[in-house]
């Protein structure tokens, strides 16, 4: 286990990194964040597309972990560090069903297996974390989602004459980089400093989205947007109202047509897409103070989480392969504290509306 100081000389908790192998025989990368304290609950990161865990999504892991709670994350095939074509989504369903064991496995650890399961999805990943809840209703106790790809905004929604001369060719060509998008780093972080060094993250991936992996995803938003009725397990949906990778409208409409009891919804003034990664360290601490409250409050005693169990047993072909143990100094490790969230947003003809 490595020790994680924040900047600011407060947080202190454990990290380390970890590879295992899939159901088909890929090799994932996964990181852990844990507090010194007995962890409160589990939350899972799902990162958004071209995203990372392990730099990009550090502070996220760091706040969450100093916040009390045990904080998993998975780089998703061809993301990151794990094995794969770069940034080439073949199936959606490869990328939820990775997650899906993955996470199951570490709930069913001992120390965990009592412990309230929260996913955490920011961009596609929020996608990603709706998909989850999907496949298990009832397995996970809550989930945040940070400006999720749940819907396409009718401002950019392909003509379905357009997708259907791209399903023809998907086939032929699947990982041409042919789908039409504009650098949108400069309009999802405010943060000048936090914007350049996103583009200097060499794992996280930057060119033009592949063509199968464009349909994946925007066959995987119509589909989220035709159930968000289905959508029934707590959530805090956050979003910036000057956001313009992703219409702030994505997020009203997950918030209205969930038939959940327990939904939050909080739109930023003035915040941009990026909300806990891209904008000034000032609202950057708003945001995180309102997940870590939202998650204090369904975790208290008060609230008695219900926690579906797993036998001891339990089985899903994820197979651990090392644990990778980088020598990190202090310096380092607080030069790659902050992470941050990337969105892409198409022309007419595509808008991966929260990557």
């Amino acid at each position: 286990m490595e020790v994680e100081i924040h900047p600011n000389g407060k947080m202190v908790v454990q990290y380390q990194e970890e590879y295992i192998r899939n159901a088909r025989g890929v090799e994932l990368f996964t990181c852990k964040w844990l507090p010194f304290s007995s962890a409160k609950a589990v939350v899972f990161l799902c990162h958004g597309y071209g995203m990372e865990c392990s730099g990009f999504m550090r502070e996220c892991g760091t706040r969450l972990a100093n916040g009390g709670y045990a904080v998993f994350g998975i780089d998703y095939e061809g993301h990151g560090r794990s094995m794969g074509a770069r940034c080439y989504i073949k199936k959606f369903e490869n990328i939820v069903n990775d997650c899906y064991d993955f996470f199951k496995s570490v709930c069913a650890q001992e120390e965990f297996r009592d412990k309230g399961r929260f996913l955490y999805g920011e961009s596609m990943g929020g996608a990603v974390a709706l998909l989850l809840h999907k496949k298990d209703p009832t397995f996970w106790n809550g989930a945040i989602l940070v400006a999720p790809m749940c819907k396409i905004s009718e401002k950019v929604k392909p003509h379905p004459v357009v997708v259907n001369i791209l399903t023809r060719v998907e086939e032929i060509i699947p990982k041409w980089k042919i789908v039409p998008t504009r650098d949108v780093i400069d309009s999802a972080f405010k943060d000048p400093i936090k914007r350049e060094e996103i583009r200097n993250n060499k794992l996280i991936y930057q060119d033009k989205p592949r063509l199968k992996t464009a349909l994946e995803m925007l066959r995987t938003s119509m589909s989220l947007e035709h159930s968000l009725n289905e959508v029934t397990m707590p959530f805090f949906v956050l979003h910036g109202e000057a956001d313009t990778v992703t219409d702030p409208e994505v997020s009203k409409a997950l918030y209205k047509r969930a038939t959940s009891k327990d939904k939050t919804m909080k739109l930023y003034p003035g915040m941009w897409h990026a909300l806990t990664s891209g904008e000034p360290d000032e609202n950057v601490d708003i945001v995180f103070g309102d997940i870590i409250a939202w998650l204090d409050t369904r975790t208290s005693d008060a609230n008695g989480i219900v926690v579906i169990p797993i036998h001891p047993s339990f089985s899903n072909g994820i197979q651990k392969l090392s644990d990778t143990l980088s020598p990190i100094s202090i310096q380092q490790q607080q030069q790659q504290q902050r992470s941050y969230l990337c969105g892409l947003k198409g022309r007419r003809m595509f808008h991966h509306s929260a990557m």
